[in-house]
């Protein structure tokens, strides 16, 4: 069996705990994350020694396709698939990549590792090998908290297949979002309306509560007043109007033609963009 001696640790370094399962409590209620020691079998005396070989380079991290990661209040397990291109002269073994949120490697609330215990690497060339892996978040179980909302550190890993081993292991290669879910509505009165006739347009902007498992009010939101006409496929803005406490709408305009009114909500870091179904207003 080959001994693995080799070790980098990049922006933190690397941190000794449990083997991870996503975001569990462990018998002291805090939360693991998993090492180069547990994932690649490392050995405490090889961490500690200067990384003067060759180790592998770490070129390109996909999580979730790109795409962020949403959740509702209801929302069960979702596995999606999150990929790592490496090289190393001796080729690539193995791959890791993880999410973790918190403000440094030795203090965080949240993790989720891959779900394998090896990632399947497929070389490309004798050098580069692209590594897939799936994560799955179950936001009913491990999403317990909002400011759990945000941004998240990518951890990214890899082992070659050379004599000693070598490794790179980064905690903060990257970041993606994991957000609230989030609701927009829209009604425009009366219905019809004469042509130059004040309509009144409200709406509400509402996002997943995970402490409650509720949805409520996301307040003082620039929201947009979009309309469209009757035989158009596109959207213009009117004008930009903030929810209220609540995260209640209201706003008027002056009826021109048959069309569309809906509310445009752009998102922000901790809830994602949303759009409200278009109501049809009927002007005579």
């Amino acid at each position: 069996m080959r001994i693995r001696t080799t070790v980098a640790a990049v922006s933190g370094g690397l941190v000794l705990s449990a083997l991870a399962v996503p975001v569990a409590q462990a018998d002291g209620g805090g939360v693991h994350k998993p090492t180069a020691a547990e994932r690649f079998g490392v050995s405490r005396a090889a961490m500690s020694a200067a990384a003067d070989d060759e180790l592998p380079v770490v070129s390109k991290v996909t999580v979730n396709g790109g795409k962020n990661i949403v959740a509702g209040t209801t929302t069960g397990a979702q596995t999606f698939t999150v990929s790592l291109t490496a090289s190393h002269s001796a080729g690539i073994e193995d791959a890791y990549v993880d999410l973790w949120h918190g403000k440094e490697h030795a203090h965080y609330d949240g993790v989720f590792p891959p779900n394998e215990q090896n990632a399947t690497c497929t070389p490309v060339s004798e050098t580069t090998s692209n590594c897939k892996l799936t994560i799955t978040v179950d936001a009913r179980r491990y999403l317990y908290m909002n400011s759990l909302a945000g941004t998240w550190h990518v951890t990214a890993a890899a082992i070659a297949a050379d004599e000693v081993g070598s490794v790179y292991w980064n905690d903060f290669y990257g970041t993606h979002r994991i957000q609230r879910a989030s609701k927009l509505t829209a009604n425009a009165s009366p219905e019809p309306v004469k042509k130059g006739k004040t309509i009144t347009v409200t709406g509400k902007l509402t996002r997943a509560n995970w402490e409650t498992r509720k949805y409520t009010g996301y307040s003082t939101q620039p929201v947009k007043l979009q309309f469209r006409k009757k035989d158009s496929d596109t959207y213009t803005t009117v004008k930009t109007v903030k929810t209220n406490s609540k995260g209640d709408l209201k706003t008027t305009v002056k009826a021109t033609v048959d069309g569309f009114y809906r509310w445009s909500f752009a998102g922000t870091s901790t809830t994602p963009a949303v759009n409200a179904a278009g109501d049809f207003i009927d002007v005579k």
